[in-house]
């Protein structure tokens, strides 16, 4: 079964320096038909406006990925770590027993776009730790690049939670197919462009959420970038 989410049907905010899109329950946005798709809780596309971003918050017992569309997030946390995210880095922290960050868009001419995604971890109370990849797009280009995994496969960032996250970009007569476990979810959510999701077409923003799917056929890519998540159930 395969249910599609329009972009339009996400939740909104607009903080002025901030402009957010939220597909599951956040914050101020709160549906009960859409607190989350299996482990997966949050995904978050965010507008950072230049000079400004997210002040000391934490974070506790969640696994964070981060992924630059364009633009830099400079990211700080109190185990230490002090770097830019730009586009094609995957970052990954473990919130663990807990951890305090600050997110910053320091471009002064140059709004951030990225995607904060927060996935429910199989373990709690671990010690919070951090990882960042970059995946070139020559690596995504007519694939499905595996970026996050419990065991940190095919290089990998490894997150502590029974979930894989893949990134791809398809373009005119390109297509895969990707096996599914029935068993699972599988959450594709089209970052841009538009895209044949077994035969459903998406744009820009919309998602696909698929049950008892032995398969995913990705098509009639336009310019596609794609996100695809196999999780729980």
């Amino acid at each position: 079964m395969l249910t599609l989410r329009k972009s339009q049907e996400r939740g909104y905010a607009d903080h002025g320096w901030l402009k957010s899109f939220h597909s599951f329950s956040f914050a101020g946005y709160h549906d009960p038909q859409h607190m989350g798709f299996g482990n997966l809780r949050v995904i978050n596309e965010d507008r950072i406006a230049p000079g400004t971003g997210f002040g000391t918050h934490g974070h506790r017992d969640m696994e964070i990925i981060s992924y630059v569309l364009s633009g830099n997030i400079a990211h700080k946390d109190t185990l230490g770590n002090v770097k830019g995210i730009p586009p094609g880095d995957v970052q990954r922290m473990s919130a663990g027993t807990g951890v305090q960050h600050s997110e910053f868009n320091h471009a002064p001419n140059e709004t951030t776009h990225f995607f904060q995604i927060w996935i429910e971890p199989n373990v709690t109370g671990i010690a919070p730790s951090y990882e960042q990849k970059t995946f070139a797009d020559a690596e995504k280009q007519g694939t499905l690049r595996l970026v996050a995994s419990p065991d940190g496969a095919l290089g990998s960032v490894t997150i502590h939670a029974d979930a894989r996250l893949y990134a791809g970009l398809l373009d005119g007569a390109q297509s895969l197919t990707l096996p599914l476990n029935s068993k699972r979810k599988c959450y594709v959510h089209l970052v841009r462009g538009a895209l044949a999701v077994n035969g459903q077409v998406l744009a820009t923003g919309d998602a696909a959420l698929l049950c008892d799917e032995s398969q995913l056929v990705l098509s009639q890519g336009d310019h596609a970038e794609v996100l695809v998540f196999d999780l729980t159930a």
